[in-house]
């Protein structure tokens, strides 16, 4: 193998993936759970193409929406030239990334290919389109891309988590054309599971069995109208402007024995909510507190208002040196904020923050398991990020402002 690279391959990709790497086929499609390495896995191997081949090759990594460089693999990628210890074959720019044989690797939006002819040549070339995130991808992006990539032995690499049954690239998955590499996987395929992840795991496993389905074991979604925050958010890279913007605003949720305790810093703009830096931590004691809020900028020089019901622990983190605050909780206060929640225009998660993330999709009014109505009573899981939410945003929330009152203010609340 190329110099820098491991003489053995299981060294550095895990034995699920290596028919992804060694075959040929014009479809290698990857999906499962959370911890099982599919991204940072693909990200090695596009690294290994590049770093053994003996001619140009052109990869584009693709994903249905794509605002800066921040939302693609760059940085991904990027990191794993450096671990595989093959910097000197490669050339890192801001906006691509140059290999052996005037190699390229490009990151584009799936979106721009529909409407757009310059866009639609970047892909015309690739001998790899990886498509990353692959549930998010819509039936036109998918319909339009796959007869763009045409080049003889030309491939198409997709992961995903899965989402909903009805997403186009989970059919693509359990219904692939002949030749087609599919492969499921999960955390349990990964052989540098990380620790960390184990407790949350193992948490989610006991407290709610149907949400570790989806996250950790790859299943798809289930009640998907009962969502709360249902048609409300979405994922995306933004950077504040603290001159024009209103905050930030921190919220704290805590962790009660083995439950995640959390931290948000999050803004609002224009009748929009930003999520913009979450710390989350499952079983955290609480002398691992501090550390755990210092992970997110600014939080010992702002407010952090948070869950009333702890205030020993309040007055523990008060004397840390931080701004702490009870939220005024009463009756009506969790659906008014649900209802604040839900008058926002949009609510924008940065896509570091993937508990919010997470917990977007699965927070969920009840649903009788019977009848399968939806019930108006909120499950009392995966809110621990919007309850920390709710407790940034209380003063607003219990003024009864909406978020388009907010927007029109013209100054803050408090």
């Amino acid at each position: 193998m190329t110099e820098g690279l491991p003489r053995q391959i299981d060294q550095v990709i895990p034995p699920w993936a290596q028919p992804f790497l060694f075959r040929k086929a014009r479809y290698k499609i990857a999906y499962g759970g959370r911890g099982s390495a599919k991204s940072w896995t693909f990200a090695r191997m596009v690294v290994i193409r590049l770093a053994l081949c003996t001619r140009r090759t052109r990869v584009v990594c693709a994903r249905e929406l794509q605002n800066s460089i921040d939302d693609s693999v760059h940085q991904l990628i990027s990191d794993q030239i450096e671990a595989l210890c093959v910097s000197h074959l490669f050339r890192v720019r801001q906006k691509s990334i140059l290999g052996p044989h005037d190699s390229e690797i490009h990151f584009k939006g799936l979106r721009g290919i529909r409407n757009d002819a310059s866009h639609l040549k970047s892909f015309e070339g690739a001998d790899i389109c990886w498509v990353e995130e692959g549930q998010t991808v819509s039936k036109a992006s998918l319909e339009t891309l796959t007869p763009t990539i045409r080049r003889p032995e030309s491939e198409i690499w997709i992961t995903f988590n899965p989402d909903q049954e009805t997403d186009p690239v989970y059919q693509l998955a359990i219904n692939p054309p002949p030749g087609s590499i599919v492969r499921k996987v999960n955390w349990d395929q990964n052989p540098w599971f990380p620790p960390e992840l184990e407790l949350e795991r193992q948490w989610m496993q006991r407290t709610d069995p149907d949400a570790y389905a989806h996250v950790w074991e790859g299943e798809c979604r289930r009640y998907t109208d009962a969502q709360v925050l249902r048609g409300k958010w979405c994922v995306e890279s933004f950077e504040p402007n603290p001159l024009t913007w209103h905050g930030p605003y921190y919220g704290a949720d805590w962790g009660f024995a083995e439950d995640p305790s959390a931290l948000i810093r999050c803004w609002i703009f224009e009748g929009r909510l930003y999520v913009e830096y979450e710390a989350y931590g499952v079983g955290v004691e609480i002398d691992e507190l501090p550390a755990l809020f210092d992970s997110v900028p600014g939080s010992r020089d702002h407010t952090i208002r948070a869950d009333s019901a702890r205030p020993e622990t309040i007055s523990y983190m008060r004397r840390q040196g931080f701004r702490m605050a009870p939220a005024k909780k009463g009756k009506g206060s969790v659906e008014d904020g649900v209802a604040h929640l839900r008058s926002y225009e949009q609510i924008v998660i940065h896509p570091r923050c993937r508990h919010a993330e997470e917990e977007a999709r699965l927070w969920s009014w009840k649903v009788d398991k019977l009848s399968g109505d939806i019930l108006p009573v909120l499950v009392d899981a995966h809110n621990h990020c919007w309850d920390a939410v709710r407790y940034a945003l209380e003063p607003i929330i219990r003024k009864g402002l909406s978020a388009g009152d907010y927007a029109t203010a013209g100054g803050r609340v408090f």
